[in-house]
């Protein structure tokens, strides 16, 4: 079996500035290890909305990234409040977002529907007042 790298991060809540580094790091390590461009497109733009949400809602988390040949998959792990309804929150275009991060750009509602888009597996295991754990597999061959 080919040897899985392992990446870690965390993201900070409510720092709108870095929101995205982590993903744009993921990409370029993608790229320099020669991912075919549609997967590291898949893992860059999931990985962003899970990001964004994770400073939005969250108040940051963890991220943990393992990259093989065959696949990569994302383990997002926060802390913050949870979501009540998944359903709803799998609607394109619903959102919890407040008023001040929608002025901002950000909370269309498009976070969980792209990450469910972007992925070839998405779990969700929230739970709340305790926090969010999503992870995405994304299937490196074709």
């Amino acid at each position: 079996m080919a040897e899985v790298m392992k990446l870690h991060y965390t993201v900070s809540g409510d720092d709108f500035t870095r929101a995205g580094e982590t993903s744009s790091k993921v990409k370029k390590t993608l790229n320099q290890l020669g991912f075919r461009p549609e997967v590291v497109r898949k893992v860059a733009i999931s990985m962003y909305e899970a990001e964004i949400n994770m400073v939005i809602h969250a108040n940051g988390g963890t991220i943990d990234v393992d990259i093989s040949p065959e696949e990569i998959i994302i383990v997002m792990q926060d802390t913050g409040p949870g979501i009540p309804d998944i359903e709803k929150a799998m609607q394109e275009g619903y959102s919890t977002a407040d008023h001040n991060v929608r002025e901002l750009g950000f909370g269309a509602g498009m976070g969980l529907p792209n990450m469910k888009r972007y992925s070839d597996d998405m779990q969700i295991d929230t739970e709340v007042g305790k926090g969010t754990c999503v992870k995405l597999v994304i299937k490196a061959k074709e």
